[in-house]
């Protein structure tokens, strides 16, 4: 059994991270498990608890497996802060400049995320030598391969071409040995498809313990998976879409069908999905979500620390915040709607959103704060053009993001203060809106175009009955509100269009949106657009250029590359 042990020793820790002394002090003083120990059920669940508990521990700031750090990339948001010095290596990958492979961020979430998984495989590699007589083994092993496979997916977006940690009891050696090309960009989604059907197989309707996934949850994520996958990727010498394959989007018609998701539905008022109050957290549109906890004993509770350089810095409330991540006027300029009540599909950035004078998808005052209206709708905090609203005097402009923040009256009991903000807050993963936007934009790509903009008026329809907030807005601050659905037949081409908007619209400042230019091959027409467009507003821009076939990925980091023996591959690009 000392073999076995040293196994978990060297998965847990060929990163930084490891609890491999924690656990064996806390099981053997001598550093071995007995036959007996080994098969014990409570062993096995405490590193089912452990694999959990590093998708909070394992992030920080600067690193949030949220990957709102990294949407600095796409149109919805500039990286905010103090200026283009603070946070200086994501101000180059915003501008797309300057990137090197020793960037530390770059390393550092490569790091955090193999820390998760060494994790997740120790957790598999204890529960397969549990004795089968314990009654959840099935059952947990699959929470772990969902847990992999969602390690592995975020890996896979940032990277593209990364090693696949697939086999629980690789020693120290295997692992030196992987490559991070063995798999074609199309046979990498299929390890990440093929650990979420063994969950999808496996998972209960239903879990307890919310924090765990279910089925629904694991049909979510495969669908999400498949839809990366149709995307096809796979000429080395290039990262452009060279086909979109109907099979993969069937599976995701698969995956996303209702009868998967008798459990869940839309929330009545999106709002919903980001309020830390208990009695909004794990709703009917949550299909998965990191939880994050108060008072549990500790002196901070198991609180999300990784939005906490997003809050603005507001004196006598959350003096000290860092203001990051803050909505671009192409993102607000996107939510102005026509006097029919639809997105100005094509011509929505032609000029500034006025809150006066434009309708307004409603949506709008859900996900961005605004000069002129109260901040995260406390009306003791009204947004204003001063320092107050940007550290960075307006260079960043002087909108904040809402979803990830917290009601200053709520300071104490859901926003806590220690070396920064954090929140209770739990952090959807997978919610049910995104499901109905996966089968829509299938759908579409397959020709069944009604059927896609029937599920895109059911979040219009939301969308306008989202206003349980903002009702009063009209009144006290003369805005415009109007949303309608749409009416008539679509082409595949406008009807793709419409699908492609509403997602932005649905998900905006949820960090979906890099990653989704990418996934449609549309990153650099569509960013290097939005710089020239946008250096009005961000001075920043102006030297900034998206190059295809390199930007659309991090670089494999150096410290990797150095340490694999030769056996990774740069991506391309010339980094």
């Amino acid at each position: 059994m000392k073999k076995y042990i040293n196994v978990i020793c060297a998965l847990l820790s060929v990163f930084t991270f490891t609890a491999c002394d924690d656990f064996l002090d806390e099981h053997t003083p001598q550093g071995t498990l007995s036959d007996e120990q080994v098969k014990d059920p409570q062993n096995a669940e405490d590193m089912v608890v452990s694999a959990y508990a590093i998708f909070t521990t394992a992030e920080d700031i600067n690193s949030s497996f949220s990957m709102w750090n990294f949407d600095v990339r796409s149109d919805d948001a500039y990286k905010g802060g103090n200026g283009t010095s603070d946070g200086d290596v994501f101000h180059q990958l915003e501008i797309q400049q300057g990137v090197l492979t020793t960037n530390w961020n770059i390393n550092d979430m490569w790091e955090r995320l193999y820390n998760s998984i060494s994790r997740v495989n120790a957790a598999i590699a204890l529960l397969n030598e549990c004795s089968d007589g314990f009654a959840m083994k099935q059952q947990r092993l699959a929470e772990m391969k969902f847990l992999r496979a969602y390690a592995h997916f975020l890996l896979k977006r940032l990277y593209k071409h990364i090693p696949f940690v697939m086999n629980e009891k690789m020693t120290y050696d295997e692992y030196n040995e992987l490559s991070n090309t063995t798999y074609t960009n199309d046979e990498g989604w299929q390890l990440i498809i093929d650990d979420l059907m063994q969950a999808y197989n496996t998972l209960p309707e239903t879990q307890q313990d919310k924090g765990r996934p279910t089925k629904a949850a694991a049909a979510a994520a495969l669908a999400k998976v498949y839809l990366y996958k149709a995307y096809r990727q796979d000429d080395e010498k290039s990262n452009q879409v060279t086909s979109i394959n109907k099979e993969d989007l069937q599976k995701v018609i698969e995956f996303t069908n209702p009868s998967l998701y008798g459990n869940y539905g839309l929330e009545d008022d999106l709002h919903n999905n980001f309020r830390p109050e208990e009695q909004y957290e794990n709703g009917k549109e949550s299909l998965w979500a990191i939880q994050y906890s108060r008072n549990d004993g500790s002196t901070y509770g198991n609180l999300n620390w990784s939005y906490g350089l997003i809050p603005p810095n507001i004196p006598g409330a959350t003096d000290g915040a860092c203001d990051f991540y803050k909505p671009s006027q192409n993102l607000v300029n996107a939510y102005r709607t026509g006097s029919d009540g639809l997105p100005l599909l094509d011509n929505f950035n032609e000029r500034d959103y006025d809150k006066t004078t434009d309708n307004a998808d409603p949506r709008l005052f859900l996900t961005v704060g605004m000069p002129g209206l109260p901040y995260m709708f406390n009306r003791n905090y009204m947004m204003e053009e001063s320092s107050i609203w940007s550290r960075s005097n307006g260079l960043y402009g002087y909108y904040v993001s809402l979803k990830q923040n917290v009601d200053p009256a709520l300071i104490g009991e859901y926003l806590i203060k220690g070396s920064y903000w954090a929140s209770s807050m739990n952090r959807i993963v997978l919610r049910y809106a995104d499901v109905l936007l996966m089968r829509a934009e299938a759908q579409a790509q397959l020709g069944e175009t009604t059927q896609a903009i029937e599920l895109v008026n059911r979040l219009r329809a939301r969308a306008a009955g989202s206003t349980q907030m903002t009702a009063n807005y009209q009144n006290l601050y003369g805005v415009k509100m109007y949303v309608a659905q749409y009416r008539g037949n679509y082409t595949k081409e406008d009807a793709l269009k419409i699908v492609k908007m509403e997602r932005r619209l649905e998900k905006g400042m949820e960090s979906e949106r890099f990653f989704d230019l990418v996934r449609w091959g549309e990153a650099a027409q569509v960013l290097n657009k939005y710089y020239a467009e946008e250096i009005p507003h961000c001075a920043i821009y102006s030297g900034a250029h998206f190059t295809a076939d390199k930007d659309e990925y991090l670089p494999i980091p150096f410290a990797q590359i150095s340490a694999s023996n030769g056996h990774y591959t740069q991506n391309i690009g010339n980094w």
